[in-house]
């Protein structure tokens, strides 16, 4: 039979554009996309038979499909995957002639269109290739018949299932699964989830399936219902929420044109509005569509956990395991937490909230048991507003927070299973919930518990060496269970409209009343909750060399324990946000300013005059310890006057002073640079004499040679030489360590000073690219230039989306100007810039020229 490739290529794709089309035409339901799903497998089905039978195959080989196809169903640009068995391996029987035949029917598949996946065995080859590889082993077990001889297939089938140990089976899906969760953090909140990969996505239904097929328990929901691993409801729960993961992920792959498994903020708005999303007041449409998915990921979840456990308890036959009584309530079963009868919670709703309590107390459980899990799931209507408001209940929820141990295990499991959502209503309004601003990675709910994890680790001695100084101030934290009631409300009223802070602040305090808890405590925790942004901004932003500053900070806060609380409830927020927005840099920040108002709140007004003399003698005793010469510190010291001190720690005086006293009056600028004393980058001196545009300069040889600016100390001696100072990260994850960081900065320094003494007209800045999240979630350009108190300085800030040279051109708009710049304060949150500069110049006091100004930074801002 001869196969006409043109006309059966124009059949197929005419063919898949009509069921698309109808599909995009229909009303998005769970029912259209399965039915869509199985309709292009069909297809595929009919295309590869005409295919098949216009090559010729040997006597008794088959084609089968495999993988996802072989399930019968194929999203629409996922991968044909496909097996080709012979009845003999060529390479046993010596017949090349069978090669033409196969190579041209995969090469025909392609040519019409076919992405196809192939592979082309015996029956013993793909047994061999099984025991040797778990994903080939996975990959049969789905293998469905398209084509050829039956009877081969059937002994494929056979020799799967014999050669199939079914533990061993087990035993690697679940540490491969481990690892994928692993590799998505553990959690279906990502902001951009994968709804196939992610934890609670289409892969963990399908890890349950290969579970099941293999121990031959079934390979439907329903059969698994049948069996007795799920109660009916729950087959109804899984095969609901399953359609919804299905449904999003064949409107994604539609909208993107192309296989596309992940929820990107690109996508989120297009796929919304093809399931009819629109935005309203309160709502996006993206943050519909998300919600409705997070939902699905977390009922997966929970039922995935029930179901795992079950299939595992009948593979290794742990539901034989001895049970040691616990109490009248629970039991240890092999491990595992196990409730005593299956109407427990509907008989005594105060043993839900025991089950947490308990599996702390215990020390040798190691979670829930699927008996436990699935009556939580069931009982979820008993958690009502008597529930709620039972006292009971509020002692045992303040009893998990007092505990000795385990907490972040209890307060994740607590939200898993839905339990923390229905008994603190507030926490039930932020699960899913999307944070629009760059910097957070998480929804709501995963952030908090994200923070929870990290104020809990202060006190775990195993976890010293991640917040050395945090884990030193909680060991004299006397009640721990404080910040974590912080850290569990301190973002709980986020998405209302108005201030989160303020609204957190109402909440908590209901919660502190009706939890009992009073005084000094209760108003601890409602300070820590309203101010939990509070040093973050003042750290980053403010002069720290500013006593003013400092006093009004140590006011703020009134005394050591809630300047402590604070402390490390800011280091655990940040850290909790999103791996990238963290960094020494922000720490040594948070850290100075912890340690200039304890100081301040030892007593008296900070007296500079003792600081800065303390800071000069320590300075000249490690000047000794590099045999430096007696005095020759003072030939610069001279030039320099009380705010240069204040800024400068004695490390970096002193560091300064070795680079520069042969220097005190060169003509050449001088550029020195070494590792940064906080851990990350460089830290790069630059002495020259000053004019308007050297900032500009400075930054834009930073642009040009792909480096971030994390902090800039500027300062102008009286003699009218620049002293400056940056710490410096390298954009492109440059390593620093190593045999590399000698020449790196010996680079930096030859370059930065031919810049430096360059009188070349600034070049124009490059308008750096957006990133896809900046894109989506642009940031409109903020500028704000104020006077400070004494009105002899000028504060400006700057908000923006981060991009490539953004600093660049704001110190070019400020040379242009001729606005000198005393202090940059660089802070970039995920992909979010927040920037405060200290400026002076004659032009800031004319309204006219500050207008000008003004206006374009906001024009130089703008994406």
């Amino acid at each position: 039979m001869s196969l006409d490739v043109a006309a059966l290529r124009t059949q197929f794709k005419t063919a898949k554009a009509e069921l698309l089309t109808q599909f995009q035409q229909s009303r998005a339901s769970t029912v259209t996309a399965s039915r869509l799903l199985t309709q292009l497998a069909r297809l595929v089905d009919r295309t590869l038979i005409q295919i098949w039978e216009a090559h010729p195959m040997p006597r008794g080989a088959a084609l089968v499909a495999v993988g996802g196809y072989g399930r019968g169903e194929l999203f629409p640009h996922s991968d044909v995957d496909v097996l080709l068995l012979l009845p003999l391996s060529p390479s046993i029987t010596g017949d090349e002639s069978l090669a033409p035949s196969v190579e041209s029917f995969i090469s025909a598949c392609w040519d019409i269109g076919l992405e196809i996946g192939s592979s082309v065995r015996s029956v013993e080859e793909c047994s061999e290739e099984a025991m040797r590889d778990i994903t080939v082993q996975t990959a049969l077990l789905e293998a469905r018949f398209i084509h050829g001889s039956r009877m081969r297939f059937d002994e494929l089938q056979q020799s799967t299932f014999q050669h199939m140990d079914v533990q061993a089976f087990v035993t690697a899906k679940m540490l491969e699964m481990r690892q994928r969760h692993t590799k998505y953090e553990d959690t279906p909140y990502s902001l951009e989830p994968n709804c196939k990969e992610s934890p609670g996505g289409l892969r963990d239904l399908q890890v349950v399936l290969w579970l099941a097929r293999a121990a031959r328990l079934g390979k439907t929901w329903h059969e698994l219902a049948k069996n007795g691993l799920l109660t009916p409801f729950e087959a109804r729960q899984l095969s609901r929420n399953e359609g919804t993961l299905k449904l999003i992920r064949t409107r994604l792959h539609q909208i993107a044109g192309r296989r596309e498994d992940r929820l990107v903020f690109d996508l989120q708005t297009a796929v919304a509005e093809s399931f009819g999303y629109a935005n309203t007041k309160a709502l996006r449409a993206s943050e519909a569509l998300m919600r409705r998915y997070y939902w699905a990921a977390k009922a997966v979840t929970q039922l995935n956990q029930i179901l795992i456990l079950n299939i595992e308890e009948r593979v290794f036959g742990s539901q034989n395991a001895p049970m040691r009584p616990i109490n009248e309530r629970f039991m240890d079963r092999g491990g595992f937490l196990e409730i005593t009868s299956d109407d427990l919670y509907e008989r005594d709703p105060h043993a839900i909230l025991a089950t947490f309590l308990t599996l702390q107390q215990e020390d040798t459980l190691k979670g829930l048991s699927a008996r436990t899990l699935r009556g939580l799931y069931n009982a979820r209507n008993v958690m009502d507003g008597a529930f709620r408001k039972d006292p009971v209940n509020h002692q045992a929820f303040m009893a998990i927070l007092q505990e000795q141990q385990g907490q972040t295990r209890v307060m994740r499991l607590l939200n898993q299973t839905s339990v923390l959502g229905r008994y603190l209503w507030v926490f039930r309004r932020i699960v899913g919930q999307m944070q629009h601003d760059l910097f957070h990675v998480y929804t709501v709910d995963q952030h908090i518990l994200m923070v929870v994890r990290n104020v809990r680790r202060y006190f775990i001695p195993e976890h010293a060496h991640e917040y050395p100084f945090c884990t030193q101030l909680a060991a004299e934290w006397d009640k721990p269970w404080l910040l974590y009631v912080a850290a569990l409300f301190h973002d709980v009223a986020k998405g209302r409209g108005g201030d989160h802070s303020v609204l957190g602040g109402v909440e908590v305090r209901r919660f502190c009343r009706d939890h009992g808890i009073k005084g000094e405590d209760a108003r601890l925790i409602e300070f820590l909750v309203g101010e939990h942004l509070t040093m973050s901004r003042i750290a980053q932003k403010e002069d720290l060399s500013d006593p003013d500053v400092i006093q009004a900070f140590a006011k703020r806060v009134g005394n050591e324990r809630t300047l402590t609380g604070l402390y490390l409830l800011t280091v655990a927020d940040i850290r909790g946000t999103s791996p990238k927005v963290w960094n020494a840099w922000k720490g040594k920040l948070l850290e100075d300013l912890y340690k200039l108002t304890l100081r301040a709140l030892g007593g008296a007004r900070p007296h500079m005059d003792a600081e800065i003399e303390a800071r000069k003698q320590q300075s000249r005793h490690t000047l000794a310890l590099y045999y430096m010469p007696s005095g020759i510190e003072e030939k610069l010291w001279k030039t320099l006057d009380m705010s240069y001190f204040a800024r400068h720690d004695s490390a970096d005086i002193a560091w300064h002073t070795r680079m520069l006293w042969r220097h005190v009056e060169t003509d050449k600028p001088v550029v020195a640079a070494r590792l940064s004393s906080v851990g990350e980058g460089l830290q790069v001196l630059v002495y020259a004499p000053d004019r308007p545009d050297l900032f500009a300069r400075i930054c834009g040889y930073f642009d040009k040679a792909c480096f971030n600016i994390q902090d800039a100390r500027i300062h102008t001696s009286k003699s009218g030489y620049a002293l400056d100072t940056f710490q410096i990260l390298a954009s492109d994850n440059m390593a620093f360590d190593g045999v590399h960081y000698r020449d790196l900065i010996a680079l930096v320094e030859n370059q930065l000073a031919e810049a430096v003494a360059s009188d070349k007209p600034l070049h124009e800045p490059s308008r750096g690219r957006l990133s896809r999240r900046v894109k989506s979630f642009p940031v409109k350009p903020r500028v704000s230039l104020r006077p400070d108190e004494r009105a002899q300085r000028w504060l400006l800030s700057v908000s923006a989306s981060d991009r490539s040279g953004l600093l660049y051109v704001i110190a070019r708009t400020l040379a242009r100007h001729h606005v000198n710049v005393q202090l940059a304060k660089v802070s970039t949150l995920g992909e979010r810039v927040e920037d405060t500069f200290l400026v002076t110049g004659d032009s800031l006091r004319q309204d006219k020229l500050q207008l000008t100004l003004e206006t374009e930074l906001l024009e130089a801002l703008a994406p």
